[in-house]
């Protein structure tokens, strides 16, 4: 294999790993943020689901490896060259790692499209598609996370509303691991309320209590003859898994692009090296982000979680059945921002840094994307 060959299948397996490190649990931010499962746990779960997406990609997401091949973005004679796909493969991968490093979650499809478009722009006088690129890259990046923010602000509103007709009451737990050790209906008892109230009826050492006990928030009552809590939970599991399916299935054929430019390896193997990698990144570095989504942007509890998740899977299936290019990220931040500014409880400072990484994505993707094509000649 010739050296340049090499370097691209490595420079896109770290474009992958990166994307896994910034994208994987993304979907089980829910799940964790709500504590309806531990980290280890929620991790298997990402990890299962994504590679299911991973490997049906190839079969339900085809368009979007032609979408991220650059053509129509940049003449044909650029995506030939040998050095096209080394340069936006590291462009992206960089930008997608620094920001994995500063606890953000950003774009891996921002990055990527800055990168090709900042590596298509300086290796040749005629440039790159501006009208392609604001078409087919950039409207579909800015409707995905308002259309987000639209559907699940209504449909959140709907559920609430439903919830309260089938008189299904919001509780709040004292749980110490998975036993759900009291509850009471009121949402605003606090943990020391509980611990004060039950930790001589448990028969533990209150000091012990203290450091293990934590309050999750719930339902009570029941929904078709059965455990309203239990419901919800199974839903909010489909749902956070349908997300990470929808991004598994979204992201690899856009990364698996960059191996298939001049037909340099073959399919099968590529999507297989990708999902590998992406999962391997995932594996290694998903605490960063998931602390960051899962705790920081807002509170939410499993019925308002699967509400974000459900939304956001059916999004991102639905665009990458027909290969287009929206950000899982932004798709799935639109909905747990649409959820926070329903409940009128958001962390505003941590929304203006996430904000502000998305701004700063496609230009650095496209700087990175540039400099590097430049040094590759």
């Amino acid at each position: 294999m010739e050296p340049t060959i090499t370097f691209i299948f490595l420079t896109t397996l770290f474009l992958a790993y990166a994307n896994g490190a910034n994208d994987n649990f993304k979907g089980v931010a829910t799940l964790y943020g709500s504590k309806t499962l531990d980290y280890k746990k929620a991790l298997a779960w990402t990890t299962f689901t994504t590679a299911l997406g991973c490997g049906l990609a190839m079969f339900l997401a085809g368009e979007l490896i032609i979408v991220f091949k650059g053509k129509g973005l940049v003449p044909e004679d650029v995506i030939l060259m040998q050095n096209f796909p080394l340069a936006v493969g590291a462009g992206a991968a960089i930008t997608v790692m620094l920001a994995t490093f500063l606890n953000l979650p950003v774009s891996t499809t921002h990055a990527l499209i800055g990168s090709l478009a900042g590596a298509g722009w300086i290796a040749t006088e005629a440039g790159i598609n501006w009208e392609k690129l604001s078409k087919a890259y950039f409207f579909p990046l800015v409707a995905g996370p308002i259309l987000s923010i639209v559907l699940t602000y209504i449909v959140y509103l709907l559920f609430k509303r439903l919830r309260t007709n089938l008189n299904i009451q919001q509780e709040t737990c004292l749980c110490i691991g998975e036993k759900i050790i009291a509850t009471a209906q009121s949402h605003t008892m606090t943990k020391n309320d509980f611990i004060n109230n039950f930790s001589t009826s448990i028969g533990l050492p209150e000091p012990l209590v203290a450091s293990k006990a934590y309050c999750r928030s719930s339902y009570s009552g029941h929904f078709a003859g059965i455990s309203a809590r239990q419901f919800l939970d199974w839903l909010h599991y489909l749902s956070s898994g349908l997300v990470c399916f929808s991004r598994g299935l979204n992201d690899t054929p856009k990364i698996v692009a960059l191996l298939l430019i001049g037909s340099r390896f073959d399919l099968n193997f590529s999507i297989l090296a990708v999902g590998i990698a992406m999962i391997a990144g995932g594996l290694i570095h998903s605490k960063r982000i998931a602390v960051t989504m899962g705790k920081k942007v807002t509170e939410m509890n499993p019925g308002q979680a699967f509400t974000a998740n459900f939304i956001t899977g059916i999004i991102v299936l639905g665009a990458s059945k027909v290969g287009m290019p929206v950000s899982t990220t932004h798709v799935s931040c639109g909905s747990i921002f649409a959820i926070g500014a329903a409940n009128k409880i958001i962390n505003l400072k941590v929304l203006f840094q996430i904000l502000l990484a998305w701004v700063t994505t496609l230009p650095l993707g496209f700087i990175f994307g540039l400099v590097l094509m430049s040094a590759l000649g």
